[in-house]
């Protein structure tokens, strides 16, 4: 019977049998107590009135907090093992926990768990699972609130497992999904890997496409911490020190060579410190007393003589 997907009554009416009648038993075992069968009695006729049950409204995201899938277990293709000599049906009943909050942008963490149950085919290690570093890679679902199409996490195994043992508890995952945008993001279970590498598992589970448990939360705005208010800082006046020093400037000598001609040579008749004009003058007076002096002696060499 497919689980409703509303809360409500619901009705159910015995039909009519099309083919040979067969025996029905149901058993009940009591905790702690004797199993029970009673033997349930066929009837050709179709009863007029049905059984009313009161469907109520489950908790969590989605109706319940559980979902049975029934995953598709083998080794990778092209991999003998005896173990699995065709595939395993394993059901396995999935729980994830969404977050209460979550922002756009941000992270939101799942938690996923997973039961074996005895419904289905056991899950046993295969030949090459790893003697250590075992872990287990789930993968889920997401759409909507701009979440990514499909997120995995990882958890490793606490016990030791051989192969060939029957694999009797799955450590719990954590599973980090960012939406991008306010929404609902709806998840559900996806794929499982086993061994150290998810890219390269040595045993991977296959979940169905359609069937399965919903799970949903709630995407709001990221929130947005207030400024603090700026706090006018308070100065003192400080008094400010006034120095004066004195600096005493000492003129230094310049090496710079100065012309000793001035500029009107011709009105200084300064002998060695007059322009180019006295010294003219000076060496016409010296040839006049030179010419003066020859001629004096010639005279006076004349006069001797006559």
């Amino acid at each position: 019977m497919t689980a409703p997907s509303t809360a409500g009554t619901m009705t159910i009416t015995a039909g009519t049998a099309t083919s040979t009648p067969k025996g029905l038993k149901l058993t009940a075992t009591p905790t702690g107590g004797t199993a029970s069968v009673t033997e349930c009695t066929f009837k050709s006729v179709t009863p007029t009135t049905g059984i009313s049950i009161t469907v109520q409204t489950g908790g969590g995201g989605g109706g319940t907090n559980d979902d049975v899938v029934a995953y598709v277990c083998d080794v990778p293709t092209g991999t003998t093992d005896t173990n699995y000599p065709t595939e395993a049906d394993v059901d396995i009943k999935v729980v994830m926990t969404p977050p209460t909050t979550a922002s756009a942008n941000a992270d939101a963490s799942i938690t996923w768990t997973g039961t074996i149950q005895s419904t289905g085919d056991a899950l046993v290690a295969p030949a090459a699972w790893p003697a250590t570093g075992a872990k287990l890679f789930a993968t889920i679902k997401a759409s909507g609130a701009g979440a990514p199409a499909t997120a995995t996490g990882e958890g490793s195994f606490t016990t030791t497992i051989t192969p060939g043992s029957d694999i009797t508890t799955l450590p719990s995952v954590t599973i980090k999904v960012k939406p991008t945008s306010t929404g609902t993001v709806s998840l559900t279970a996806g794929d499982l890997a086993f061994g150290t590498s998810a890219t390269s598992p040595v045993l991977k589970c296959t979940a169905p496409t359609t069937g399965l448990k919903a799970y949903t939360f709630t995407v709001g705005n990221g929130s947005t911490s207030p400024s603090p208010s700026p706090t006018p800082t308070t100065t003192t006046p400080r008094p400010t020190t006034t120095r004066t020093s004195t600096v005493t400037i000492t003129p230094t000598t310049s090496t710079t060579k100065k012309s000793q001609t001035p500029k009107a040579g011709a009105d200084t008749g300064a002998g060695g410190t007059m322009g180019p004009d006295g010294r003219l003058f000076i060496l016409t007076g010296t040839a006049l007393v030179g010419a003066a002096a020859v001629g004096g002696l010639m005279m006076r060499r004349r006069s001797i003589k006559g």
